[in-house]
């Protein structure tokens, strides 16, 4: 039972909003001042409430309690909120002089909102005046408990649940086992290699339930690994361990297995114990198995007892952390990555559980239901067991249905079955902190395979408030560490990343989010629907809805007021084609995302939003923004890509906290000229000072001299810049310290870019497009130390300009469309961390020239519409990174060429897709042709 993920951050908040807003809710003091105080109670409360989160089971009266306390933190934040409504809306019309009168008209109202301000906070009062009073009086949390095994915090029991299981993993049969036979050989080959005498760090990482521990058990307990090795421990540490424990630890076993006889530890103290595992480990060939590892301080804690001989000695990780299996041990170390099982594995193992007494055979009347359920697993060992468990007692057709149908009840109900499952997978969330674990469930918003791009989450997060302030660093920094933190920790998959290696984009496995779902809704952080359902009044502050039907149905006025957050997805074409209009009523909206929903329009009620953060209506139909956005005082992010939208209104000015403006289209042909389409926007925009993404915007006016006051900018797309515009644009980017990412377009194909008046890039520049003719590239290019991503569109280059970005120390994406008008590309030298590489539109290009030794770490290779083309580079199957070439509208002969290589006769194709056979490093064959 999750207990306060979202509650935290409600009690801080207030607390935060009372103080800083004390003069507005200046005539309610008294009772401010003691609900101030009440919510530093229930924020402690629940803190303390947290520690228990997931480690000891709670009580129906527990979870009464906590409820409870949640429920009132709700209502807490909708008087706030309601009072903030009324005021703003004052102040919208206050300060007119020809208002005066009005003025005096809504005076009495004023006093008699303030009046229910006071009301209803002495009402909430007494409310938590009872709560703490009965809390008392049935004592929720027992004192009496002392040193139990379910002591205060919970750690002692959740070490304990993680040991037995760890423990457990030992005593599998090969026969349970499936799809783990090549991952051990590449362990053993490591642990066993006889040229490796030095102590070496083996780290298996990956995410809860994937079967670390079982892999690294069962290859722990293999016979040829007992022979090799002289001694050998294993021990598991898990979140919590006292480094002396695990010394006292790893002597017992080895005292069990070698049958040593090494005096009795418990009454070691730490130099002993340290000088005792060194003295019976120097001499010998040792295999030390540390379990769920935690943390990188482990390494440094348990390091000094583990001699560094040069007998060959092996300690080997298990971690779901990728910083703990990356970190530099300052030691010789590996690192084995394990992935989900594919399909046919996952088949396996899931008929070996779920049809027992028929050898692992399905019936062919379930099949289609086994896969069905199987795919729902995506992969995860742990998963596919457990629901395989679940299965082996149902024969029919109906049960089957009924149990992939209803999925998310069962895995959040059926504690018999799946309580192993939900304790594993939930281990990294309920490490986390409060305000990660509400970014985590966060993510459950979107549906089940979803694709969620990085910045859109970061800046929805901000609009929520999960972010918390840290000094001299900006909040889109902080929520890319939690990002970050997440992914390390497998609770997110990234399914996309830039040339560097950065993550784009990433998916939550199908299971985890059914974990979150559950939790979100239990908590009331956040609730799903198809449309078709009408929203109760149960306080649920964020909706997300996909739709399914023509027709949405609403709710009721209570339960509009309690939502915060709208996600509207449009799943199928007959949902999209009900939308024209955005639902209304929710009038304190904090985010309100309508990404691919086809609305024709926004209405002028918006700008009563005065709440409103996030705003997107990317891939919309909407042809322009109201006149009211300029009330949206507090709003944060404006996206809006790909609109019908030309030129936004003077309003856009008055958005003070904007810190997003993302508003551009862009032609899918990426061989036309105008790829990115502008957007009209105000010549004094640079006014908006808190502006950090400005994309992509029409040079016009004055606008590229006004350009310079905006140094705050990290990232900024400008088209339609003109040759005249050299000096101003350079002196304005020469200011732009912090700027990440820029695109900058001319006005037309023929318009020469020049940016040689700038002296020197910003330094931490890490994505360049240049979409112009260029007549050489500028002299700073050799200076971006920083960049990652470096296109090159319709450059039309005549001369060699490769030696001006081959030593490009982090370059690892390069794009070149139309970029060069020779008959060759040679890349001679440099290029030591690029991975992919796109050559496209280069139409008189004959020729690529690689060179030994360049570009060592090249995965992907993409040519077309390149017709001149004629062989791939010298050598280049013998890029061993190099997994996969695309070739597309090349020469006929070279494409025939290929095929007739590979024993294939294919006549008609003109594009191919070569991947690498698995397991060899020069070998390719053709996995698609068109």
């Amino acid at each position: 039972m999750e207990l306060s993920s979202s509650l935290d951050l409600i009690t801080g908040k207030l607390i935060s909003v009372l103080e800083t807003e004390a003069s507005l809710l200046s005539e309610v003091g008294a009772e401010i001042d003691e609900v101030k105080l009440e919510l530093k109670a229930i924020k402690a409360f629940l803190e303390d409430a947290e520690k228990r989160s997931g480690a000891v089971p709670f009580s129906e009266t527990d979870k009464q309690w906590v409820a409870s306390v949640r429920d009132i933190a709700y209502e807490v934040e909708d008087v706030v909120d309601e009072f903030m409504y009324h005021f703003n809306k004052q102040q919208q019309w206050r300060g007119k002089p020809s208002r005066f009168f009005l003025k005096l008209i809504h005076f009495p109202k004023d006093l008699l909102v303030k009046h229910r301000v006071a009301v209803k906070l002495q009402g909430i009062n007494k409310r938590i005046k009872n709560i703490a009073e009965r809390n008392q009086r049935y004592r929720v949390y027992s004192s009496e408990s002392g040193k139990s095994d379910k002591q205060i915090g919970g750690e002692y029991y959740r070490n304990n649940w993680v040991k037995n299981l760890s423990i457990s993993s030992l005593f599998f049969k090969d026969d349970d086992l499936v799809g783990i036979g090549k991952a051990q050989n590449e362990l053993l080959v490591w642990m066993m290699d006889q040229e490796l005498q030095q102590r070496t760090v083996i780290s298996v990482v990956g995410m809860g339930g994937l079967g670390k521990t079982t892999l690294v058990a069962n290859t722990f307990n293999k016979q040829v690994v007992k022979q090799h090795f002289d001694c050998c421990a294993w021990i598991t540490v898990s979140q919590q361990y006292v480094v002396t424990e695990l010394f006292k630890s790893i002597i017992k076993e080895l005292n069990n297995r070698a049958k040593a006889k090494i005096k009795l530890v418990d009454s070691m103290e730490y130099q002993e114990l340290v000088e005792e595992l060194v003295n019976f480990l120097q001499p010998k060939r040792y295999l030390i198995v540390i379990d769920d590892v935690w943390s990188t301080n482990l390494w440094q804690d348990i390091s000094i007892a583990l001699p560094a001989n040069t007998n060959g000695s092996r300690i080997l990780l298990t971690t779901r952390k990728e910083d703990v299996a990356s970190f530099e041990f300052g030691v010789v170390k590996h690192t084995f990555v394990l992935k989900l099982l594919p399909f046919e594995e996952s088949m396996a193992l899931f008929c070996k559980k779920a049809f027992i007494g028929k050898n692992g055979q399905c019936p062919q009347y379930l099949e289609s239901w086994a896969t069905k359920l199987v795919e729902k697993c995506r992969g995860l060992p742990l998963a596919i067991v457990a629901l395989g468990g679940l299965m082996a007692s149902k024969n029919s057709i109906a049960e089957w249905s009924e149990v992939y149908n209803n999925l998310n009840r069962e895995l959040s109900e059926n504690d018999a079955y799946f309580e192993r499952l939900r304790h594993i997978s939930l281990l990294s969330y309920h490490d986390l902190s409060c305000a990660l674990k509400q970014c985590f469930l966060y993510c459950c918003v979107f549906p089940e395979d979803y694709v969620i791009k990085w910045n859109r989450l970061i800046r929805l997060w901000m609009a929520e408030g999960f972010v918390e302030p840290m000094k001299e660093t900006i909040p889109e920094v902080v929520a890319e560490r939690y990002l970050t933190e997440l992914i390390c920790r497998g609770l997110l998959q990234v399914v996309k990343r830039n040339g560097s290696g950065r993550s784009k984009a990433f998916k939550m496995h199908d299971i985890l989010r059914e974990f979150a779902v559950s939790i979100s809704k239990s908590i009331k952080f956040a609730a799903k629907s198809d449309g078709k359902e009408e929203i109760g009044d149960d306080g649920i502050r964020r909706w997300s809805i996909e739709a399914k039907g023509k027709e949405m149905k609403g709710a009721s006025e209570t339960a509009l007021s309690q939502v915060r957050s709208l996600f509207v997805f449009a799943v199928d074409e007959t949902s999209k084609s009900s939308f024209n209009r955005p639902p209304s009523g929710f009038k304190l909206m904090r985010v309100l995302d309508l990404e691919d929903t086809p609305i024709n329009e926004l209405p002028d009620e918006l700008g009563n939003l005065f709440n409103l953060r996030y705003l997107n209506i990317t891939r919309t139909q909407v042809k322009e923004l109201p006149g009211s956005i300029g009330k949206l005082y507090n709003l944060q992010s404006l996206v809006m890509k790909q609109t019908q939208i030309k030129e936004l209104p003077a309003g856009i000015l008055k958005l003070e906290n904007l810190r997003n403006l993302i508003a551009y289209g862009f032609n899918l042909n990426i061989m036309e000229f105008d790829i990115i389409v502008g957007i009209v926007v105000p010549s004094n925009i640079c006014l908006l000072s808190n502006l950090l993404v400005l994309t992509a915007v029409e040079a016009r006016g004055d606008f590229i001299k006004q350009l310079s006051k905006m140094t705050q900018l990290r990232k900024l797309h400008l088209a339609n810049v003109k040759e005249t515009d050299e000096n101003s644009l350079c002196f304005a980017i020469a200011k732009m310290i912090q700027l990440r990412n820029l695109v900058v377009k001319t006005c037309n194909e023929d318009e020469q870019l020049k940016m040689d008046a700038l002296e020197s890039p910003p330094p931490g520049l890490e994505t360049l497009t240049l979409s112009a003719k260029l007549e050489k590239v500028p002299h700073w290019f050799n200076s971006l130390y920083s960049l990652t991503c470096l296109i090159l569109h319709w450059s039309r280059l005549r001369d060699d300009f490769l030696p001006h970005i081959q030593a490009l120390p982090n370059l690892g994406e390069l794009k070149l469309i139309n970029a060069s008008e020779g008959e060759r590309l040679d890349f001679l030298e440099g290029f030591q961390k690029l991975k992919r590489l796109r050559i496209e539109g280069c139409r008189r290009l004959k020729e690529i020239v690689i060179n030994k030794g360049v570009m060592p770490g090249l995965q992907e290779l993409n040519i077309e519409q390149c017709q001149e083309f004629r062989t791939l580079p010298h050598g280049w199957e013998s890029l061993t990174d190099l997994n996969e070439v695309y070739l597309s509208d090349v020469s006929p002969g070279l494409i025939q060429n290929i095929c007739r290589s590979k024993g294939m006769y294919l006549q008609t194709i003109t594009s191919i897709i070569l991947s690498r056979q698995e397991g060899s490093e020069a070998k390719f064959k053709i996995t698609r042709w068109f």
